[in-house]
C-alpha cells in the first residue's frame, strides 16, 4: 500500500477522533504543532525512520518532546502509530491532516514568488484577489526569487498564476519564433 494511502488512512482516524471527542480545535492545533516539529526537524525525522532506534525509546523521545503541549488523545495517537511501526510516515501523516483540516476550514494554501520584497498592502491584494477567484480563504507564503525579473507566480494547489516578466518574454520570444518560421516557409 501506498505511504499516501496509509498516511491518509491515519489522518483521517485521527480526525474522526478529533470530532467525535469534540476537541476538533485542539487536536488541529495540536497536529500542527507536531507537523511544523516534524518538518523543521531532519534529526527527528531521521530518528524516527532508522530501525536501530527501538520502538519505546521512539516512543519516549515523543513523550519528551510534546507532552505537556499537546493534548492527551493526541499523544496517545502518536505512540498507536510507533506502536504499529509507522512511526517513519509521521510526518506525511500529520501533513495530510493538515490536508484534511484545511479541507474542512475552506483553507487553500499558495506560493507567492516575486522578484523583490511585497508590501503588506501588495500582499493583501493579491491575497483578495485569489480568495475572490477560488471562493475559499487562501493562506499564502510569500518568497522572493530576483530571477523572474518582475511581477510575480502564484501558486494555489495545482493552478499556477504566472504574470512574471520572465514568462512574458518566454511567450514573446515563443511568438516571435514562430512568426520567423512562417515567415521562411
Amino acid at each position: 500500500m501506498s505511504v499516501y494511502r496509509v498516511s491518509y488512512r491515519y489522518a483521517n482516524s485521527l480526525m474522526q477522533l478529533a470530532e467525535e471527542k469534540k476537541i476538533y480545535s485542539k487536536i488541529a492545533k495540536d497536529a500542527e504543532l507536531v507537523y511544523n516539529a516534524l518538518e523543521s526537524s531532519k534529526e527527528l525525522r531521521a530518528v524516527l525512520k532508522s530501525p536501530v532506534v527501538k520502538s519505546s525509546e521512539k516512543t519516549k523521545l515523543i513523550s519528551s518532546i510534546f507532552s505537556q503541549k499537546i493534548a492527551s488523545e493526541t499523544e496517545k495517537f502518536l505512540e498507536f502509530v510507533i506502536e504499529k511501526g509507522r512511526e517513519d510516515i509521521l510526518f506525511e501523516i500529520f501533513k495530510e491532516f493538515m490536508n484534511l483540516r484545511d479541507k474542512k476550514e475552506g483553507i487553500i494554501r499558495s506560493n507567492i514568488v516575486s522578484a523583490v520584497e511585497l508590501t503588506d498592502t501588495v500582499k493583501k491584494k493579491i491575497t483578495t484577489k485569489l480568495e475572490n477567484q477560488t471562493k475559499k480563504t487562501v493562506e499564502s507564503n510569500y518568497f522572493v526569487d530576483e530571477k523572474i525579473i518582475g511581477g510575480f507566480i502564484a501558486k494555489v494547489g495545482d493552478t499556477v498564476y504566472d504574470s512574471s516578466i520572465k514568462h512574458q518574454l518566454s511567450l514573446l520570444r515563443k511568438k516571435f519564433s514562430e512568426e520567423i518560421s512562417i515567415s521562411n516557409n
